[in-house]
C-alpha cells in the first residue's frame, strides 16, 4: 500500500525527509499523519522517525538552512521547521525502564524496536516518502477495521504510562467503528490497571479528557470508560448519562469540551483537571447558567457567551426535547444592551438606591422582551 496525501507531497516533507536520506539515514513519518491520511481525517502534526541521533538531527537541519529545536532531546526529539511548517524529528527508540508516568529510553537503530513501544497498531504505521507504508505491527488490518488495539500485551503497554488507559478510549471515540464496539482485550487491561489514573498529573488527565470530550460523538466511549471505573476515578461525582443527549441537542454545533465537562459534572474541576483560566470561567458560567432558574431571554441577556450551552445542557439533564423557540429568544437576547444608565437617574436618586432603581428597572425591562424604551421604563418611576 502506499500513502497519497497532499502534506506528503509537499517541498517541505520532501526536504525534510531528503536531509535525513542524503546522509544515509532513514526518514519514515509516522503516527498520526500516517493514520489521519489513510482514514482521510485532517492531518495537523508531523512527525519523522529516524535512525539518526538528535545531534545529528541538529547538524543536518542546520546545514541545511532549517532551524533545529531540542524540544525533546533527552527523549530524542527535535523540532526541524521548514518553510513555517514544524516536523518533529525522533530518534528510534525502545525503553529501559518505566513507572507508569514516563519512560527512560535508549537509542536504537532498529524500527521494530520503535514500532514496538508505541501504544496502539494503528499508530506505528510509517511512511516514506514515496508514501510506501510499512507496517510492523498489524497496524492496517486494524485500521481497515476502525478497531484500536494495544502493540503485544496490553497490560504491559498500559503499565508503560496510565495515559494510555485514556487514549485508549479518546481514539476509540474518534475513529473506532461505533458498530463493532470497543476492543475486548484493550477494555479488559484498562479496567485491571484503572488505579494507575491515579499516578498522573492534573494536567496530563485534563488534557486527555479535553481531547476525548472533543470527538464528534464521545458519549459510548465515554459510557465505557466509566463502566470500569475510570470517570469516577479521575471526576468523583460525575455522571456520564446525559451526555449522549447533549450530543444528539448540540445538532450541527461544533463540540465544545468544555460545554460537555459541564455536563459531566457541577464540581469544580480546577484542581482535577487544571484547566485554563479562561476554561475555569467558561465552566463556572455554563454551571451557573444550568443551576439557575432563569427563563430563557433573561439566560440569554445574563451569560450571553454560555447561554445557549447551558439550555441544551439543562434539556439534556431533564430529558427535554430542544424548543427552537427558546433557542431563538437566547440568541436575540444575548445582543440586548439595557437602555437605562446610573445618570438618567440622578439626581432623583443617589447612593445605594441608584443600584436598586436600575435593578427593577433592569428586571421590568427583561419581562417586556426587551420592548420598553428608555423613556417607556423612566415613565413607570413613582
Amino acid at each position: 500500500m502506499k500513502l497519497d496525501a497532499d502534506w506528503l507531497r509537499s517541498s517541505s516533507a520532501q526536504r525534510v525527509s531528503a536531509m535525513l536520506t542524503d546522509a544515509g539515514y532513514q526518514a519514515l513519518f509516522v503516527g498520526g499523519c500516517v493514520r489521519n491520511a489513510l482514514l482521510g481525517a485532517p492531518v495537523s502534526d508531523l512527525d519523522v522517525s529516524t535512525d539518526a541521533r538528535p545531534e545529528t538531527v541538529i547538524t543536518l537541519a542546520r546545514s541545511a538552512g532549517l532551524k533545529a529545536i531540542p524540544t525533546g532531546i533527552d527523549h530524542g526529539t527535535i523540532t526541524v521547521v521548514c518553510e513555517g511548517l514544524p516536523f518533529e524529528i525522533t530518534t528510534f527508540r525502545r525503553d529501559v525502564e518505566t513507572d507508569g508516568r514516563r519512560a527512560v529510553v535508549a537509542f536504537s537503530d532498529s524500527l521494530t524496536d520503535d514500532a514496538q513501544r508505541r501504544d496502539f497498531t494503528m499508530n506505528a504505521l510509517y511512511a516514506g516518502v514515496d508514501g510506501e507504508i510499512i507496517d510492523p505491527v498489524g497496524g492496517l488490518a486494524d485500521l481497515a477495521a476502525r478497531r484500536f488495539r494495544f502493540i503485544g500485551n496490553p497490560d504491559q503497554r498500559i503499565a508503560e504510562d496510565y495515559l494510555r488507559i485514556m487514549r485508549f478510549f479518546r481514539f476509540h471515540a474518534w475513529y473506532g467503528d461505533p458498530d463493532s464496539g470497543i476492543d475486548a482485550d484493550g477494555l479488559a487491561a484498562c479496567a485491571a490497571a484503572i488505579d494507575g489514573l491515579s499516578k498522573l498529573s492534573a494536567e496530563r488527565i485534563g488534557s486527555e479528557l479535553k481531547k476525548l470530550l472533543s470527538a464528534p460523538d464521545p458519549a459510548p466511549a465515554m459510557a465505557s470508560f466509566a463502566s470500569i471505573g475510570g470517570l469516577v476515578q479521575i471526576l468523583p461525582g460525575a455522571e456520564h448519562g446525559a451526555l449522549a443527549v447533549l450530543v444528539h441537542n448540540e445538532g450541527d454545533r461544533a463540540p465544545d469540551p468544555i460545554r460537555r465537562l459541564a455536563c459531566l459534572t457541577g464540581q469544580d474541576p480546577r484542581e482535577k483537571l487544571r484547566l485554563s483560566n479562561v476554561e475555569q470561567r467558561q465552566f463556572e458560567a455554563i454551571r451557573a447558567g444550568i443551576e439557575t432558574d432563569m427563563p430563557s431571554q433573561e439566560l440569554g441577556y445574563r451569560f450571553p457567551d454560555t447561554s445557549v450551552d447551558s439550555y441544551l445542557i439543562r434539556c439534556a439533564l431533564g430529558g427535554l426535547a430542544v424548543d427552537p423557540v427558546q433557542i431563538a429568544e437566547i440568541e436575540n437576547a444575548k445582543t440586548q444592551v439595557f437602555p437605562v444608565t446610573a445618570t438618567d437617574l440622578m439626581p432623583r436618586f443617589a447612593g445605594a438606591q441608584i443600584g436598586q432603581m436600575l435593578r427593577k428597572l433592569e428586571a421590568d425591562w427583561i419581562v417586556s422582551g426587551f420592548t420598553l424604551t428608555k423613556q417607556q421604563l423612566l415613565s413607570t418611576i413613582a
